[in-house]
C-alpha cells in the first residue's frame, strides 16, 4: 500500500484529504492496471466512468458542473497521482479531459463554456489539445499551421501531430497561425468540433505505452468566428496559460508511478528469498530503496509546493511548476529503472508490473514541455530573479 501519510502535509486541506481517500476508494473497484486491445474504447469507457464517478467534475468550474468554483491544481494532482498510481490509462483520459478543455475554462465566452464544459465534466464529450507540429514540438512559435481570415470565416489549413485523444476526441482546442504578428505573437485558438469537413484524424501513432494518439490534417477547415477562443493573436499566452495549470500535474501522474514502482520493489524486497535471508536484508537493495524513497518524497514535496502557490498564494508559479514537473518525471524513470533492477529478468517481462510502469512514464520527460525545456525555464527564472 502506497504511503499516504504526504496527505497530512499543511499544502492540503480538509477536502483535499477526503477527495484522497475517497478516489482512493474507488480506484480499488473500479480501475484496471490491465488493458484490452481496443484502446479507444476503454479510453471512451474511462470517460463515461471517470464522468459517472464525479471526477471529472474537477476539470471544470462549478459554474458549468464542476466539483470546486474554480481550478485546483492541487486536487488536479492529488486525482492525477491516485489514478497513475492505479492505472496510467485512467490518468491519460483525467488529464486529456482537463488539459483539453482547459483553455476554454480560462478564456471561453459564457456560450463556449456552456457549449462544452458541462459535456467535458459529465464525460459525454472527450476533449483534445490540438498544439504540436510536425516541425515544432517544443518550439511553439514556429508553427505553420495557418488560419487565414476569409469573409466571415476561418480557414485552417496544415497539421498537427501526437494529439492525444487524436481520433476519438468529440472537439480539439486548435492553435492556428492568424499572423497578427511574427512570431509567437501570430497564433490564434479556435474550438474545432471533431466532425468538421475538412478534418482528417485517420493516421495513427502508435508508442510504447498504448495511448489513442493520431496526426490531424487540416484541407480548408472553415470555423465562424464564434470558434475563436478569445484575442486573436493570443494563442500563445493561452497556450501557456493553460499549460501552466496542468504542468505541475504531470509531475503528479510521474509521481503516482513512481509511487507503485517502490511498492511493487518494496513488497519483492520483503518476499523474495536470497541466501539465507531475503533481499531486503542485503545492503545494496535497502541503499537502492532508499535512494527511491528520497526520490520519491522531494518529488512530492516539489509538486504540492507548487500547486500550493498557486491555489493559496494565487501567483503564478513558472518556476516552481517547471521545478516539480522536470523533477518528478526524471526522477520517477529512475525509480522505476531501479525497480526493474531488483525484479531481475521478471523487471522486464510483459505483463509484469514494472514493466508497464517503465513504458508508461517515458513519455512524462517529454510532453507538456520536455525536461531541457523545463530547465531553461528554471535558469531564466533563477537569472530574471537574481538580477533583481
Amino acid at each position: 500500500m502506497a504511503d499516504r501519510s504526504f496527505l497530512d502535509w499543511p499544502f492540503f486541506d480538509t477536502a483535499h484529504r477526503k477527495l484522497g481517500d475517497a478516489l482512493e476508494a474507488w480506484c480499488v473497484g473500479n480501475v484496471n492496471a490491465s488493458h484490452s486491445d481496443d484502446v479507444d474504447a476503454e479510453c471512451r469507457a474511462l470517460v463515461r466512468k471517470l464522468g459517472d464517478g464525479g471526477w471529472l467534475r474537477y476539470c471544470v468550474p462549478a459554474a458549468y458542473g464542476g466539483a470546486l468554483e474554480t481550478l485546483d491544481v492541487r486536487s488536479l494532482a492529488l486525482i492525477r497521482e491516485t489514478l497513475a498510481r492505479h492505472s496510467g490509462l485512467a490518468d491519460f483520459v483525467f488529464a486529456m479531459q482537463g488539459l483539453g478543455s482547459g483553455t476554454i475554462t480560462l478564456f471561453g465566452t459564457e456560450a463556449q463554456k456552456q457549449a462544452y464544459l458541462p459535456a467535458v465534466a459529465r464525460g459525454e464529450k472527450i476533449a483534445a489539445f490540438a498544439l504540436t507540429e510536425p516541425a515544432s514540438g517544443s518550439d511553439v512559435a514556429a508553427m505553420e499551421t495557418t488560419a487565414t481570415l476569409n469573409g466571415d470565416d476561418y480557414v485552417v489549413n496544415g497539421a498537427k501531430t501526437y494529439i492525444s485523444n487524436g481520433g476519438i476526441a468529440d472537439f480539439y482546442v486548435l492553435f492556428a497561425r492568424t499572423g497578427e504578428a511574427p512570431g509567437a505573437k501570430g497564433v490564434s485558438t479556435f474550438i474545432l468540433d471533431a466532425n468538421a469537413a475538412g478534418l482528417d484524424a485517420s493516421e495513427r501513432i502508435e508508442v510504447i505505452a498504448p495511448h489513442p494518439l493520431a496526426t490531424l490534417r487540416f484541407d480548408n477547415v472553415r470555423l465562424g468566428h464564434d470558434a475563436l477562443l478569445g484575442e486573436p493573436g493570443r494563442g500563445f499566452a493561452q497556450a501557456m496559460a493553460t499549460l501552466d495549470i496542468f504542468r505541475t500535474t504531470v509531475g503528479a501522474a510521474a509521481l503516482g508511478c513512481a509511487r507503485r514502482a517502490l511498492d511493487e520493489a518494496t513488497e519483492r524486497a520483503l518476499t523474495r528469498k536470497l541466501g539465507d535471508g531475503m533481499l531486503s536484508d542485503n545492503a545494496v537493495t535497502q541503499a537502492t530503496l532508499a535512494d527511491m524513497v528520497l526520490d520519491v518524497d522531494t518529488a512530492a514535496l516539489l509538486i504540492y509546493r507548487a500547486a500550493w502557490l498557486r491555489d493559496v498564494q494565487g501567483v503564478r508559479n513558472t518556476r516552481e511548476a517547471a521545478l516539480a514537473k522536470l523533477h518528478a518525471t526524471d526522477s520517477a524513470q529512475q525509480v522505476i529503472d531501479k525497480a526493474v533492477q531488483l525484479f531481475g529478468g521478471m523487471g522486464v517481462t510483459v505483463g509484469a508490473t514494472v514493466e508497464a510502469l517503465y513504458r508508461e512514464v517515458r513519455a512524462l520527460r517529454i510532453y507538456e514541455g520536455a525536461s531541457e525545456v523545463q530547465r531553461v525555464v528554471i535558469a531564466r527564472e533563477h537569472l530574471k530573479a537574481y538580477r533583481r
